[in-house]
């Protein structure tokens, strides 16, 4: 009788082992949590005055701005790569928009998706345009949250850089190139 009673006690704790492995092996990797950076990789200056499309290099995103003087002078871009994990994200960019006129420019970006490109021509008379993208990671849509605006900044004599974790998903701006400018950003996740 000894004997059964142990063997019932391997089986039982074999089927709990069992069980336990099972629910380990089933449970998504993707509900881990994620580390996500953000990597600085490239700036240009362009004569943005004379309808100059920029775009960041493919699977970056723009992530800040600087101008210094009216619109004959150059407009910094810098542009940054996402990584999940430590394996990059992909940015599949869309059209450009339709032309605004630069002097009453208020665009957002579609949910979810951020800038990686703009193209303006002329003074503040002239047409300012945007491309957007969508962000992947492992086949699978990246998040942009938090959505926020910028404080003011004077259009002929600033820098503006998104802080750690955020891309740049809009931009106001009224006036010449002695009235105000402001960003729409958000913070990049990713729901495992």
């Amino acid at each position: 009788m000894r004997t059964y009673g142990k063997a019932l006690s391997v089986v039982a704790v074999a089927a709990a082992l069992s069980a336990t492995l099972s629910a380990a092996t089933m449970a998504s990797p993707a509900s881990a949590a994620v580390t996500i950076k953000m990597e600085r990789v490239y700036t240009e200056s362009v004569w943005e005055s004379m309808g100059i499309q920029f775009t960041c290099p493919p699977n970056q995103v723009l992530t800040g701005r600087s101008h210094y003087g009216d619109e004959r002078a150059r407009t910094t871009y810098y542009c940054s790569r996402i990584l999940i994990n430590d394996e990059q994200v992909q940015v599949h960019a869309g059209d450009w928009t339709s032309p605004q006129r630069e002097s009453r420019s208020d665009y957002s970006a579609p949910d979810h998706q951020v800038i990686v490109g703009r193209w303006h021509q002329d003074d503040e008379n002239g047409d300012t345009r945007y491309r957007t993208a969508a962000l992947y990671w492992q086949g699978r849509q990246v998040l942009l949250t938090d959505g926020d605006t910028s404080g003011e900044y004077k259009e002929s004599s600033h820098s503006w850089q998104a802080a750690t974790g955020k891309v740049m998903t809009g931009r106001v701006h009224y006036g010449d190139e002695n009235s105000k400018t402001w960003y729409r950003f958000a913070t990049v996740s990713f729901a495992g």
